[in-house]
């Protein structure tokens, strides 16, 4: 039974689309009988004891807090953390190391993984620098994220193999110089296992909400500028021009909320948009039950181009219509006209001209919502995609037999 250590940023119990991806890849790994533990990093900030189980999974947690002007602070975490990570394979003896973004995670990993001699993978979830970008607190060419940016493709170079959730990431890397034969796939995905039959729609909650009948536009998610939100905003007074009954559901927060609230009480449509803040993960199930066509209008940036948003397999997996931009990252996922539709990003009247189409053709939303179903069931559901983790980590570890056979000899 193949031994994995994985190497974190953060983890549950928190909540983000980086937790909640790595809770899938870890259950699925154990369910396909591996076994798994993982370490993360300073920047883990929740309160908890140093060796914590969560939902059936083992975290150990790296103590202390990163300090120091950059770069030395930027050191000193990958020096605790792998520190952590070879205290725990000092214990648990792991055949493989399988670090995942951003590259601080890599560096600690491909450290100690070289020390005590076992294989190491390095997953890419996003480009750091450029999500920085993306959420404002970064600029693209500083020399921050010049820095980052070598750091990853040290990384890169030096793993015995690497995955990325897209093929834009994996593209990207292939054209910096990278050999494209080490790098693999491994897309976003579901767990389809906790996706049963759509919840019957929540009429007291909607009518809290002061929803009425629709039709109900939805966004569920963080609120970066990236997202497009202001867009979204700025498209409701075409959409109710063609449909007076519309109404726009806006659920969750984030840096932009202050400015995108101010900007929804200011249009001519304010009466129809509902903020309801962030709400306990365990409703959101509820509020996806009002919604009839999720919205993701990201704008178009390097960042939107190359990363795979998880949002919409979510959508999809529980049979919502999703529209959404038309970047590279979306495109990924989405088939228009098939499994969703595509509209033109940083553009208010292409999206309220989508939307408005969607809902004049309710007929064709059952085929819709079927096909991205399959879709997801087909190309996105952990249940299928941990083969190709266990094809490498096969691979990998029959490779280093000779090597840590001589080390033992020796």
């Amino acid at each position: 039974m193949t031994r994995v250590l994985h190497i974190l940023d953060h983890s549950l119990p928190l909540h983000s689309g980086y937790t909640f991806r790595t809770r899938a890849i870890l259950k699925s790994l154990q369910a396909a009988g591996c076994e798994v533990r993982a370490v993360t990093g300073q920047r883990h900030v929740a309160d908890g004891p140093g060796v914590e189980e969560v939902d059936g999974l083992t975290f150990h947690r790296t103590p202390g807090t990163a300090s120091g002007p950059p770069v030395a602070r930027e050191l000193r975490e990958v020096a605790a953390l792998r520190r952590t990570i070879e205290k725990v394979a000092a214990q648990w003896r792991p055949d493989i190391i399988h670090a995942h973004s951003p590259a601080l995670c890599g560096m600690a990993g491909l450290k100690a993984a070289r020390s005590i001699g076992v294989p190491f993978v390095y997953e890419i979830r996003a480009f750091w620098e450029d999500a920085a970008v993306g959420n404002g607190t970064g600029t693209q060419g500083s020399a921050k994220y010049r820095l980052t940016r070598a750091l990853e493709n040290r990384v890169v170079k030096r793993a015995d193999a690497v995955f990325t959730i897209c093929e834009g990431l994996r593209s990207d890397l292939a054209g910096r110089g990278h050999d494209a034969a080490k790098i693999r796939l491994s897309p976003n995905g579901v767990d389809l296992s906790l996706f049963g039959e759509p919840r019957q729609r929540d009429n007291a909650l909607g009518a809290q909400l002061g929803l009425g009948d629709g039709p109900v536009i939805g966004f569920i998610g963080s609120f970066y500028d990236y997202e497009g939100l202001d867009d979204l905003i700025a498209a409701m007074p075409g959409l109710r021009d063609r449909h007076p009954e519309a109404r726009l559901l806006l659920v969750g927060g984030g840096p932009r909320e202050g400015a995108v609230r101010a900007q929804a009480a200011a249009s001519p449509a304010a009466e129809a948009i509902v903020f309801t803040g962030r709400v306990p993960h365990h409703e959101v199930d509820r509020y996806y039950s009002l919604i009839d066509l999720l919205a993701y209008p990201r704008k178009k940036s390097r960042l939107t181009d190359l990363v795979t948003p998880l949002k919409p397999l979510e959508a999809m997996a529980q049979r919502r219509i999703v529209a959404a931009s038309d970047v590279g990252g979306h495109r990924e996922l989405i088939e228009d006209g098939v499994t969703g539709v595509l509209f033109a990003p940083d553009d208010p009247a292409a999206i309220a001209s989508a939307l408005a189409g969607l809902i004049d053709r309710r007929e064709e939303w059952d085929v819709m919502r079927k096909a991205g179903r399959e879709h997801v069931a087909a190309h996105h559901d952990w249940g299928r995609n941990v083969a190709r983790y266990r094809e490498i980590y096969s691979a990998l570890v029959e490779a280093a037999k000779p090597k840590r056979t001589g080390m033992k000899q020796a």
